[in-house]
């Protein structure tokens, strides 16, 4: 195994047994995240659902379903730690609250993203997921809404590509902003199939 590699392997043990939030996670503590050195594809997103609490693996649910379909990539390749990181802003489940789950916790990207992105390649493209990842790495953008972000995302581009969360409401959303669809999904299916190639 090279360096890079058992680098790697020893972040993942040390995010595995992280109790850092263990106080604030009702349904307890499993980090949910997989990358590794030879990764150009990022895809950060929000933090485990309940369904993926419990699987264990990243967005194993019809969030992740629709992911998929907007991305291009099939499940072989998205869970292939070779290729894609997942990496969430928060590493485990945070609970329900009205209308949907918590927020996730904001120790965990502050304490390991840093560790973990050095790891990858810095000839990555980056998929900001849903307002949350947004705010934290384009926080020059903060005044303006998710959707205003996906607007202008060839404002990102090369390295960056912000997306909203494929949440079930996401459905209403591409209804009203039906751009997204035209002028977004082709421009990002290019870039990971090139990214990947």
């Amino acid at each position: 195994m090279n360096p890079a590699q058992e680098k790697a392997e020893d972040l993942a043990r040390r995010i595995a047994v992280c109790r850092v939030c263990a106080a604030h996670l009702p349904h307890g503590v499993r980090p949910v995240t997989s990358f590794s050195p030879s990764a150009k594809l990022l895809i950060i997103g929000q933090a485990p659902g309940s369904k993926v609490h419990l699987s264990g693996t990243p967005w194993d649910d019809k969030s992740g379903d629709r992911l998929r379909e907007w991305t291009g990539l099939d499940r072989e390749t998205m869970y292939d730690s070779a290729r894609v990181a997942l990496v969430p802003m928060g590493f485990c489940y945070p609970g329900k609250a009205s209308g949907g789950d918590k927020p996730p916790r904001r120790e965990c990207a502050p304490l390991w993203h840093d560790e973990v992105l050095a790891i990858l390649p810095e000839d990555r493209l980056t998929l900001l997921v849903g307002s949350y990842a947004q705010s934290y790495y384009l926080p020059a953008t903060r005044t303006l809404s998710m959707t205003e972000r996906v607007r202008r995302f060839r404002d990102f581009l090369p390295e960056v590509l912000p997306l909203p969360h494929p949440a079930w409401r996401s459905t209403l959303w591409m209804r009203q902003n039906p751009w997204f669809e035209t002028e977004v999904l082709p421009v990002l299916r290019t870039r990971i199939a090139a990214i990947l190639a």
